[in-house]
């Protein structure tokens, strides 16, 4: 029988290219009728790229994306407190990449209909319920629209992708209420503008209440790249944190004064701010770890199964990483409910470490660090917080979530490439 998906996100779709690299068969259903390129810059870390190739992907990563080379620590006078290589740099066997949500999101698309058809997605459709049968699953779909019902579907089993305000979980989990929320707003900007540093770095500077995160998501002419940024600032409780989605615009205004005097000598963030056409916002939130990922023949995945903050660059990888283990899963146990619980078994206790290591700040606890013992700058960063302590924070973060480069370059295939 077809493994249902719901959501053609990154995990969904990385699922359905899977399920069709092993021969099983699948039918995504997604609210959206037609998707376009939409969100920001995101991180893929090199276990997540890795998959990624295996998919044959690599040369719409490297069209589409930049292979990260360093991250860098900077305080809110401009001032580098850490900085370490990433990817290919730090001896890991595959690059990490900065990369358009969008332009990923748009590559796993295209790649799925040209090799599956274009039945393989059904648009403009949402799961509104669900049944299950003696051998499986029936769907209810309705018009994203305007609510008339569309049919049904009937499957194995249902996998829900449908992101961090997933009906299905809270379906499922009703007790869960609403997301937690940092009380904390995120505002992004893309602006095309000069290279700065390497013109392959990521950059995150000033401490928790006032932090700006910006790197190149793509090359933009000889000098110039696609500059991804993020404002991350606490507020007042006249904010509305309980949305979260792309299309809630913001202004410059809400920005540019919290960072109006951030002038460093390799970014000039006031006038990066005020060059930026479009600017979104959107609270910081999470959602609590779960106890079970599953209830049947169903499967949570990606943000519905483990919304985290988007700290340490985590989110996405995940959520590829998800689907590549769920597609193995169904491989050697049949499309069954034993398949999403061994699924489960694997996944779930790993990535709700992420999520709890993400509510400390992450690797950006150095930052905290430092504009607590240093809130005017300093002369000699070694004399504030010594070079040992500051390697210290990094790799506890990287030994929490299972990113340490021999832990990584270690491991065994997911699935292996395509065609093997």
């Amino acid at each position: 029988m077809t493994v249902l998906i719901c959501g053609a996100g990154i995990s969904g779709l990385t699922l359905g290219l899977s399920l069709h690299q092993i021969g099983v068969p699948f039918r995504i259903i997604e609210a959206i009728a037609e998707l376009r390129p939409l969100g920001f810059g995101i991180n893929l870390q090199p276990h997540a790229v890795r998959e990624l190739y295996d998919l044959g992907l690599e040369a719409g990563l490297d069209a589409a994306g930049i292979p990260t080379a360093e991250i860098a620590y900077f305080n809110a006078k401009g001032q580098k407190i850490w900085d370490e290589p990433r990817g290919i740099a730090a001896g890991y066997a595959w690059p990490q990449y900065s990369i358009h949500r969008g332009a990923l999101q748009m590559l796993l698309h295209n790649t799925l209909l040209k090799r599956c058809g274009p039945k393989a997605i059904l648009g403009g459709a949402k799961v509104s319920e669900w049944y299950e049968t003696p051998h499986g699953i029936e769907v209810v779909l309705t018009d994203h629209a305007v609510g008339a019902e569309l049919g049904r579907e009937r499957g194995s089993v249902l996998v829900a992708c449908d992101g961090v305000q997933s009906t299905i979980r809270s379906t499922i989990f009703p007790e869960q209420g609403q997301a937690n929320l940092r009380r904390s707003m995120m505002w992004r900007g893309l602006v095309r503008g000069k290279r700065f540093l390497d013109g392959r770095t990521m950059t995150i500077s000033g401490a928790k209440g006032a932090k700006f995160v910006a790197y190149p998501v793509a090359d933009s002419g000889k000098e110039g790249s696609l500059i991804n940024w993020i404002a991350d600032i606490d507020k007042p409780m006249d904010r509305d944190f309980t949305r979260q989605d792309w299309s809630r615009r913001g202004k410059v205004s809400d920005v540019l004064p919290t960072f109006a005097d951030w002038h460093f000598d390799w970014l000039d963030i006031p006038e990066l701010i005020a060059s930026t056409e479009a600017v979104w916002e959107y609270p910081m939130l999470d959602r609590d770890p779960l106890p079970r990922w599953t209830d049947g023949r169903i499967a949570l995945m990606g943000d519905s199964a483990h919304a985290m903050y988007p700290i340490g660059s985590n989110g996405a990888s995940q959520g590829i990483l998800d689907a590549r283990v769920l597609a193995r899963e169904l491989r050697d146990h049949g499309e069954t409910p034993e398949a999403l619980v061994a699924y489960e078994e694997v996944r779930r206790d790993p990535v709700n470490e992420i999520i709890l290591a993400n509510r400390q700040q992450g690797p950006d606890v150095v930052l905290d660090a430092v504009a607590e013992l240093a809130p005017d700058g300093f002369d000699d960063i070694d004399a504030v917080l010594p070079e040992a302590e500051r390697r210290e924070l990094a790799e506890r973060y990287k030994q929490a979530t299972g990113l340490g480069v021999e832990e990584i370059n270690a491991k065994p295939a997911i699935l292996g490439p395509v065609g093997h």
